[in-house]
């Protein structure tokens, strides 16, 4: 197990520029007990990662993607103007343009700001309101890496409350150490693209900020996720309150779960994460379900949502890039799509924090920089139990719910301090209740 946190308690000051248009990115390339955050009024980020994830799998259409071009192209008028991205050495990146799937691996970051600005719509209370402003933290920050021959996809989630070493962002100079969700508000998308490349050593060429009320307006296009509850959750200041059992959230509730941390487990960060990870998985399954896919209606609504509430880099900007990559996701078997936790341990210099966990990190970007499978060893994250009748990612087997479709030859058995499950996995939710 690994360490939680508590809120760092301020607003970081939005100095980048945030951008609706053009906006040049630089960018390259042991266990301790949990510690529960401070109650703070201002509560956790979105994962507003759903929505893009969402309109991701979404645009997968069965009848060779031309429903999903017309539900697409139909908003593409929409689309804000992106986010330049250059990368280590100077490089660029082209946006894709072909029709199809793409060509080769995508690395996608996503991230969920928690700025109230402009997002009256998705709080009911005051108190809910008075939270970060400008560009605010990204306390959600995802990164989406889909294999060259589009058999796998690995969705990472990183700590919001991990210390990472910072490059230079426009004008702020770096730093050795800060929390990874400062980056946005240091210097924009770019900033955070810049860190996770620095952390990764990947090249991020895709990349997105999304909204709270992304999150809202894409649940309510798919008509609802459905969630397994394991123990009631009652979360004053989300106003979340949730029976044990299944469990169908929809527009503001779905937000809310997706926001909850004293709600979950501990009450800490990494317990959200895992939250989240069940959240997703069962999004995955729905979304991927004919009855979604086949739906022009839902399609088109999913594609509105997502341009209406997210600020893309210029390489996202085109709809057929979308289409292109979610095509490539056609054939990714629900079992080959791994979401898990950036491995972690309790920060030596402020038990608060956390760090990564070095040895555990190393064989994880290995593994995503040689476009290698995972193949989870570990156990869930600590607010997720197995729904009954299946069994956890510790002990997969061919045929179980949580394991690969296929184990491939060249897959990356993670360490076991490597936390997260599949798409496949049916998983619950472990509240507070």
């Amino acid at each position: 197990m690994q360490g939680g946190f508590v809120d760092a308690g301020s607003s970081w000051a939005a100095d980048g520029n945030r951008a609706q248009g053009g906006l040049h990115l630089s960018a390259r390339g042991t266990a301790s007990k949990p510690i529960r955050h401070g109650r703070l009024k201002t509560v956790g980020p979105l994962a507003g990662i759903a929505a893009f994830l969402a309109i991701v799998f979404a645009i997968v259409v069965v009848s060779g993607g031309s429903v999903a071009a017309v539900a697409v192209l139909n908003v593409a008028s929409e689309v804000k103007t992106g986010i330049h991205l250059t990368h280590v050495g100077g490089k660029t990146a082209a946006p894709f343009t072909s029709v199809g799937a793409i060509e080769g691996g995508v690395n996608l970051l996503l991230t969920g700001t928690d700025t109230r600005t402009n997002q009256g719509g998705s709080f009911s209370t005051k108190a809910e309101l008075a939270g970060s402003s400008g560009a605010g933290n990204n306390d959600v920050t995802m990164l989406m890496h889909i294999a060259q021959d589009h058999k796998s996809v690995t969705v990472v989630s990183f700590p919001r409350d991990m210390m990472v070493a910072i490059p230079k962002c426009g004008t702020r100079s770096a730093t050795s150490s800060a929390m990874i969700n400062s980056t946005l508000a240091r210097g924009g998308l770019s900033c955070v693209v810049l860190t996770a490349e620095s952390l990764t050593g990947l090249q991020i060429n895709y990349a997105a900020e999304i909204s709270f009320d992304g999150v809202t307006a894409m649940s309510d296009a798919v008509g609802g996720v459905s969630v397994c509850i394991a123990t009631p959750i009652n979360d004053k200041y989300t106003g979340l309150n949730l029976a044990a059992g299944q469990q169908t959230l929809v527009g503001a509730q779905a937000l809310a779960f997706l926001r909850t941390r004293h709600g979950v487990d501990d009450g800490s960060d990494l317990a959200r994460i895992s939250n989240q990870q069940v959240f997703l998985s069962a999004l995955a399954r729905k979304v991927t379900s004919g009855g979604v896919l086949s739906n022009p209606l839902t399609l088109y609504s999913l594609a509105q949502a997502a341009v209406h509430n997210m600020t893309p880099s210029d390489t996202l900007t085109n709809p057929t890039t979308l289409v292109s990559i979610a095509l490539a996701l056609k054939d990714v078997g629900l079992g080959n799509m791994v979401f898990l936790q950036y491995p972690t341990i309790s920060d030596p210099a402020n038990p608060n924090r956390v760090v990564a966990q070095k040895s555990a990190a190393s064989v994880l970007n290995a593994a995503l920089i040689a476009d290698h499978p995972i193949q989870l060893t570990g156990t869930l994250g600590r607010a997720a139990t197995v729904a009954s009748g299946t069994t956890t990612p510790a002990t997969p087997s061919a045929g179980t719910s949580g394991a690969p479709d296929t184990v491939a030859s060249d897959a990356v058995a993670l360490p076991s301090s490597v936390t997260g499950q599949t798409a496949a996995e049916q998983t619950c939710t472990k509240g507070n209740g």
